[in-house]
């Protein structure tokens, strides 16, 4: 298992249970997370709606703090007074728990300053690459400092043209969208072929254009940003998750009768995808591409287990997830009787003898791989441990399974 184990250890046991209800989506964690940035670089005041206080989003807004912007979050509101990263006057500690996200998104931002900016995390987190942010610093001889304890970096990150590989995390390309869009003269970003998950910076050029920052896309390997923009005010809501949907939507291929309520139709969420994969894997043994769709990795996997298979290619990156998914689902499908063949860019997923599981599950400190088990104990009944690591984006999800009808208890 991967990551620091939570505190408060959880286990949960799911009844075989058909799912039956109307839910309401919970709100994306991809656009919270840069709708509550781009709040936090404006010069006034802002308002985001619709914000679920994952573990996940609770460490952006710590990061926001340690950036001088302030804010109060009552319900699932949050009401954000901004700051300018560049006048940062003092050293900062930004903690990221265990989010990703939260690393990649503030690390160029923090790099506005001329002040020292320290990220914190979990073990884990930490040892996730950061290659392509080290080699800037490197390029444009600004500190940076890596160690299994913590990351140092010292600005000031200049203007420019930058080039990032366009197969890792886009993560880093909308982090350095984020700080670009500051700088009082013009950037541009240069992506190396191949792109993947093209949708996520998609998402980002959304975020900054609701807050009046314009990105420039004059080809597809190109993003551009004008000098002497600035975040502008304003209150805006987080739309539904198509990612944490699709663990809901699912059940209606498994027997259930599902609505998820919430979803836009015209959303930019790569994740949209997962009722035409959910189609394929239900009527035969497709070959699925994933490279665009990490995240639903771990939730196709375990419908292709309760199918008839399939094999999933582009699963690279799925190393670099919060597990390595593709083995954790692998050891966690073998108790099922499901055979997982797991090779460097595909994974092949065959069912042989679909059954309850003889021994209790792993959640591997992973949201989406305990989502999508629970998802297959429905069928079969069980165990999990480990499952409070749904906190980390979906903290509610057990009583939303509870309202779909499905019999489960959690200790």
């Amino acid at each position: 298992m991967r990551g620091s184990r939570r505190e408060n250890a959880m286990k949960v046991t799911i009844e075989k249970s058909r799912a039956c209800g109307s839910v309401c989506a919970p709100p994306s964690k991809s656009m919270a997370h840069r709708l509550l940035i781009c709040a936090g670089l404006c010069d006034g005041e802002s308002t985001v709606k619709g914000i679920a206080k994952s573990e996940d989003i609770l460490a952006t807004l710590d990061c926001l703090k340690a950036l001088g912007a302030s804010f109060s979050l009552t319900d699932d509101s949050v009401r954000i007074r901004g700051a300018d990263p560049k006048n940062r006057n003092a050293s900062a500690v930004f903690a990221c728990r265990e989010s990703g996200s939260t690393l990649r998104f503030f690390l160029p931002v923090a790099l506005l300053s001329s002040q020292e900016a320290i990220f914190t995390g979990s073990d884990y987190l930490l040892s996730r690459p950061l290659q392509v942010y080290e080699t800037i610093c490197n390029e444009r001889h600004l500190p940076f400092s890596h160690s299994k304890s913590e990351i140092r970096v010292r600005g000031p990150l200049p203007a420019g043209r930058y080039k990032v590989p366009g197969n890792v995390s886009s993560q880093f390309i909308s982090g350095l969208l984020f700080a670009l869009a500051l700088q009082d003269k013009d950037s541009v970003i240069e992506l190396i072929p191949p792109v993947e998950s093209g949708a996520y910076i998609d998402l980002t050029v959304a975020a900054l254009a609701q807050f009046g920052v314009s990105v420039m896309r004059p080809d597809n390997h190109t993003l551009a940003t004008r000098g002497g923009q600035r975040y502008q005010p304003r209150e805006t809501t987080v739309e539904g998750d198509y990612s944490n949907a699709a663990f809901l939507s699912v059940f209606n291929l498994l027997g259930g009768d599902v609505s998820v309520r919430g979803l836009r139709a015209d959303s930019l969420q790569g994740d949209r995808v997962y009722a035409d994969l959910f189609a394929q894997i239900a009527s035969g043994t497709p070959t699925i591409h994933i490279a665009d769709c990490p995240d639903l990795g771990p939730i196709l996997f375990a419908l292709a287990a309760a199918k008839q298979g399939a094999v999933f290619t582009g699963t690279r990156r799925l190393k670099l997830k919060e597990s390595d998914r593709a083995e954790a689902m692998r050891l966690e499908l073998a108790k099922f009787g499901v055979d997982v063949r797991v090779d460097e860019d595909r994974v092949t997923v065959l069912p042989k003898d679909f059954h309850a599981p003889d021994q209790p599950l792993s959640g591997h400190n992973d949201h989406r791989i305990v989502m999508a088990l629970s998802v297959l104990l429905t069928q079969t009944g069980g165990t999990i441990d480990g499952a409070e690591a749904v906190a980390k984006s979906f903290p509610d999800f057990f009583e939303t399974l509870a309202a779909l009808q499905i019999r489960l208890q959690a200790n």
